[in-house]
């Protein structure tokens, strides 16, 4: 598709029996669709049809010119439910993926039925900081930032413990294409979603980690009490990837919110 304002044709792939209720799955600022890996066969085991995709500028899709937007990066998404002919879809997503999840909720309620919001934040600044960073990836690199980010998306018992998967997701942080990295910085530094919050009906739960840096668990307290009947979980030794790091957990909680059915895992808790 054109890059000057419409949608591209972001890459996909989708699992799962055909005509089974859909679950979209919407990844974090550079990630690509494999940060789900843990939870793609929990999910289809459980009679989910599972539909990732790469973002805007990240794994297999285009990377148009940036700036990009949060309505850019929605715009995608629905396009892409209108080419599999998905007229309604769950829709789960972890920081970045969890705006334009609340973007779509707002903006496109008719397509949305359940929502599980992981680590997120409806506004996330300071908004210079983003600038500086999208700076920095254009100057220099993703990796110039790959070690800060990686950093931030587990606790250091985990990294101690599993530093092939920290590595890992350092790597693929560096792999994400500068411009798509840059373009979705600005999608953040632009973005506040409070406004919006309110409008959201589709029944919504909220993860947050309880060791997560960069959205802490006050910015998904925030969403909760915003989106009416939200439902706010903090899931413990957890940082921001906490779908990687607690799997269990977090598979259980999606799952059970998705569907009612329930998978074994260590236990989290409420919100306080």
């Amino acid at each position: 598709m054109s890059t000057d304002g419409h949608p591209v044709d972001v890459d996909h792939e989708i699992v799962g029996s055909d005509g089974a209720p859909v679950v979209l799955l919407a990844n974090s600022l550079g990630s690509t669709r494999a940060m789900w890996d843990p939870q793609v066969p929990v999910l289809t085991d459980a009679g989910l049809r599972v539909l990732r995709f790469d973002t805007r500028g990240h794994g297999r899709s285009p990377v148009p010119p940036g700036p990009y937007t949060l309505d850019d990066l929605g715009a995608d998404v629905l396009a892409l439910l209108d080419r599999l002919e998905l007229d309604r879809v769950h829709v789960v997503g972890l920081s970045l993926g969890g705006m334009i999840g609340m973007w779509l909720a707002a903006r496109a309620a008719a397509r949305v039925d359940r929502l599980v919001l992981c680590c997120t934040s409806p506004l996330l600044g300071p908004a210079q900081a983003w600038v500086e960073r999208a700076a920095t990836v254009r100057a220099h690199g993703t990796g110039a930032v790959a070690d800060a980010v990686a950093a931030r998306w587990f606790t250091p018992g985990f990294a101690a413990r599993r530093p092939e998967v920290v590595a890992a997701a350092r790597d693929m942080i560096a792999a994400t294409p500068p411009e798509g990295y840059a373009g979705c910085c600005a999608a953040i530094e632009r973005m506040d979603l409070t406004g919006l919050l309110g409008s959201i009906t589709a029944p919504t739960l909220v993860i947050a980690g309880a060791d997560d840096p960069a959205t802490p668990p006050a910015h998904g307290a925030t969403i909760a009490a915003g989106i009416p009947g939200a439902t706010l979980r903090i899931v413990d030794d957890a940082a921001h990837l906490a779908t990687v790091e607690q799997p269990d957990v977090t598979s259980r909680l999606i799952l059970t919110h998705l569907t009612g059915q329930e998978v074994t895992g260590d236990a989290d808790r409420p919100a306080a």
